[in-house]
């Protein structure tokens, strides 16, 4: 399974074990390149399922990127005919990345780079996705 925090300009992307107890960071491509790379792995990995993290407001509307998200779930689903793909609200996915790159003790030059902060945002949203149940 791969979580995607999706991004106007890149994408984290992160992966869970083969019994989908925890998500681990993947990688963080260019937004261009998202859908490249999703192939190559696949066609060295298995990946039976996605997870999208999908923008929304506190008022639990689509965000003004959501559409753009939506877009990406469709050209998702013809590359990848057949495999599920599941959306999760990514509210506080940010903050709570930002949080674990300070706990984690990540240098704050590593923390600038926001290639980081998009893989552990992709970790975040698989990982909560794993622990509500769904993706059992």
């Amino acid at each position: 399974m791969i979580g995607i925090d999706y991004g106007l300009k890149r994408t984290g992307l992160a992966v869970t074990d083969p019994l989908r107890i925890i998500s681990t960071p993947l990688e963080t491509v260019m937004t261009t390149e998202v859908l490249p790379f999703l192939k190559a792995y696949a066609a060295r990995e298995p990946v039976d399922a996605f997870v999208v993290g999908m923008p929304r407001t506190m008022s639990d509307t689509d965000s003004p990127v959501a559409p753009r998200v939506r877009k990406f779930v469709e050209q998702l689903q013809q590359a990848f005919p057949g495999k599920p793909i599941h959306l999760a609200d990514e509210r506080f996915t940010s903050s709570l990345a930002k949080h674990a790159q300070i706990e984690g003790g990540m240098k704050k030059k590593d923390r600038r780079q926001k290639a980081n902060l998009d893989k552990i945002s992709a970790t975040i949203i698989l990982q909560g996705f794993l622990e509500s149940g769904y993706g059992k």
